[in-house]
């Protein structure tokens, strides 16, 4: 089995960080664009998707900043996070997704997230 390569995707989000970590951080806001359905006891998240379940513990999360994921299926480090970082300057919010994916599968990865962060823009009103 190949390794997991890390790749870093960033969008540009029209949201408070406080709005936009409620969509990243709790079931009710993570089945409005993630997936169809998401559900959670303690640390460990399941996410459904055309009835299809999938598990994943909450390794990390600091309010108003990040989460970070690890599907209780993959294989050595490999984690999903999603970083809220506002620009101290222009105050722009953004939304910076770290993931893995295998060598060949890389950009399909990324235009998977960048369909799911499209749903998350319009249930923000942020498109």
């Amino acid at each position: 089995m190949s390794d997991k390569i890390k790749f870093e995707i960033e969008f540009v989000i029209q949201s408070s960080p406080q709005m936009l970590y409620q969509y990243l951080a709790t079931p009710s806001g993570l089945s409005e664009w993630f997936a169809d359905n998401v559900n959670s006891r303690g640390e460990k998240f399941t996410f459904i998707w055309d009835g299809a379940e999938e598990e994943a513990k909450l390794l990390k999360r600091k309010t108003d900043e990040f989460v970070r994921f690890a599907w209780e299926e993959a294989e050595g480090d490999s984690y999903f996070e999603m970083k809220i970082i506002v620009d101290e300057i222009t105050k722009d919010v953004s939304l910076f997704i770290t993931d893995f994916a295998e060598e060949d599968e890389i950009d399909e990865s990324k235009m998977l997230w960048t369909n799911q962060v499209s749903d998350l823009k319009q249930v923000l009103g942020s498109s």
